[in-house]
């Protein structure tokens, strides 16, 4: 993981750099490189995830399974027409509640074959988690509640494989998990 300060201020520029400095957080020269390698192809990556986050989330929106999606490219979002004005597109993330309760959520994650468990959303691959079961499992139920944190909440970070496998492999486990498919695998 790398990030960027940009300043125009010296005396923040001196103070960021000393503390760079002093705790050793300096790439190596390989690192760089795979940094300045991934960013040239940045923009084509993202654009194939935006593109099939949106169908993605216009297919779990119709879904029997699915309780509703939280997409700002979907005009069924609170802040939709404002995502349209500040963004260009409307990135890779989805987040989602499925039918059920945690029992229903835990299946749905079991039962993913091209989709991988990640409490880290943000890469080239698919990845999904449920907060309740993954990132937020030690907060006490009350607290998660008033987070708006259910145990439904399923979010996505959709990659750059195929639209047509990422939907099956959803469309898959929400049905294992509702227990209306006719080759159920829960584990």
């Amino acid at each position: 993981v790398m990030g960027v300060v940009c300043t125009n201020d010296d005396g923040l520029y001196r103070k960021l750099r000393f503390n760079q400095n002093g705790i050793g957080a300096v790439p190596s020269p390989f690192d760089c490189f795979l940094a300045h390698r991934g960013l040239k192809t940045l923009h084509v990556r993202m654009e194939a995830s935006a593109r099939k986050a949106m169908a993605i989330a216009l297919f779990l929106e119709k879904h029997d399974a699915v309780d509703r999606v939280t997409y700002p490219g979907l005009p069924s979002h609170p802040q939709h027409e404002l995502a349209k004005k500040q963004q260009h597109g409307f990135g890779a993330m989805i987040t989602f509640y499925c039918m059920g309760q945690r029992k229903e959520s835990a299946l749905f994650l079991q039962n993913l074959k091209v989709f991988a468990l990640a409490e880290s959303l943000g890469a080239v691959e698919s990845l999904a988690e449920c907060p309740s079961l993954m990132t937020h499992a030690s907060v006490p139920d009350d607290q998660r509640k008033l987070l708006g944190i259910d145990d439904t909440l399923i979010r996505l970070s959709v990659g750059i494989e195929s639209c047509h496998d990422l939907i099956n492999d959803l469309d898959y486990a929400l049905k294992v998990a509702q227990g209306v498919s006719d080759d159920i695998q829960s584990s």
